[in-house]
């Protein structure tokens, strides 16, 4: 075969190289991609994390090489497989962590599994896993069992968050008082469990009840099965003229002074307002002549006492209170700050001087100590 052959030979053999790869990329082409298995983040944060690279759209080579068990950046993930459904679509299977609680240690949140085993650790809080607050630690190490302090208090958190996975009935914390009697918070409902007895039966009891508590706010005390200590104990907020319902007569007629509200309900007189206050202290109403019109500026004895309190006026008069408070705060800081400068200008570099020998003896004899005991 000459040289001329050869090169010929050769050209075709490319092509064909060339169209065959043409044809593999174009037919394995994927058009389509499912995500399975996660819980922690949407399919298309998922799509961007794994499939990183321009073979990631062949269905043939992504799960060859987009497969991967390294996830040591990806919070609650420990392994993405990626498969092949058809010539045109692959699925990224999410193989998540799975952690039953989480608690809050130094500036992160450190979760755990049904072990007590630390799986993850995030600066941001995962709504949808229990969060334990009163669960003491000594130390965590990753992927080792939690030094936690209190034999049955990891038994209790795990049957805990079972509960809570089974009914959906994640609180906003868990607590844990020094006794280790347990709270749950739902927004402003706290249940009081006790301590870790029949707790299937009580979590059954709660979820029945917490519906009809929607709105209100106050302890659910669930600390025994027996139905006559289920009892709910209401922290009603003091009724003011902001949320006073009331107004309507005992004929259901609004009268804006009537003490029922519009069910028929009694609630009492209408609270009494800064302003009826002012007004009930303010001896005016009389004009210069003596005579009273209600709205003159002077008492009875002919004593100016100012205009009739407004609501415009006390806000007013509020307003400058605040701004008064704010410029004294504000002439004390610079008074202080002048003092400060005062007494660093003058005395700061005679006291260095005068303790050289004072400030050295100290600062070595302390480091060296502190430095071999710890």
């Amino acid at each position: 075969m000459n040289k001329k052959t050869k090169k010929i030979t050769a050209y075709i053999v490319g092509l064909g190289l060339l169209a065959a790869a043409v044809v593999f990329f174009t037919y394995y082409k994927v058009d389509s991609v499912q995500v399975r298995g996660t819980t922690h983040y949407s399919d298309e944060e998922v799509k961007k994390m794994v499939l990183r690279g321009p073979l990631a759209s062949n269905s043939v080579l992504a799960p060859m090489i987009y497969s991967t068990t390294d996830t040591d950046d990806v919070a609650f993930v420990d392994a993405f497989k990626v498969t092949q459904i058809n010539r045109s679509t692959i699925c990224i299977s999410v193989k998540e962590k799975k952690p039953v609680g989480c608690i809050h240690y130094l500036d992160s949140y450190v979760f755990f599994d049904r072990n007590g085993i630390f799986v993850e650790g995030s600066k941001t809080r995962d709504e949808s896993v229990p969060y334990f607050d009163g669960i003491q630690v000594n130390s965590v190490v990753m992927d080792e069992k939690l030094d936690i302090k209190g034999d049955s208090v990891l038994n209790t958190a795990v049957a805990l968050s079972t509960i809570f996975q089974k009914n959906e009935m994640i609180p906003d914390h868990i607590q844990f008082d020094s006794s280790y009697s347990i709270s749950l918070i739902y927004g402003d409902i706290t249940v009081q469990l006790g301590k870790d007895e029949d707790l299937e039966e009580k979590m059954n009891r709660v979820i029945a009840i917490l519906p009809k508590l929607t709105g209100k706010k106050g302890i659910l005390h669930m600390e025994s099965v027996s139905t006559d200590t289920n009892t709910f104990e209401e922290e009603k907020e003091p009724v003011t003229a902001e949320n006073w319902n009331g107004g309507y007569d005992e004929q259901g007629n609004y009268t804006g002074d009537g003490e029922y509200d519009e069910n028929g309900n009694y609630v009492g007189a209408r609270p009494r307002t800064a302003l009826d206050e002012a007004i009930e202290n303010w001896n005016g109403g009389y004009d210069e002549e003596g005579d009273y019109t209600g709205e003159g500026e002077y008492d009875a004895d002919g004593n100016y006492v100012g205009p009739k309190p407004t609501q415009e006026s006390l806000d007013a008069q509020e307003n400058e209170s605040d701004g008064t408070s704010a410029d004294e705060e504000s002439s004390g800081e610079e008074s202080q700050s002048e003092n400060e400068s005062d007494y660093n200008g003058d005395d700061s570099g005679d006291y260095d001087e005068d303790n050289e020998d004072y400030s050295g003896d100290y600062d070595s004899g302390y480091n060296d100590s502190y430095d071999s005991e710890y």
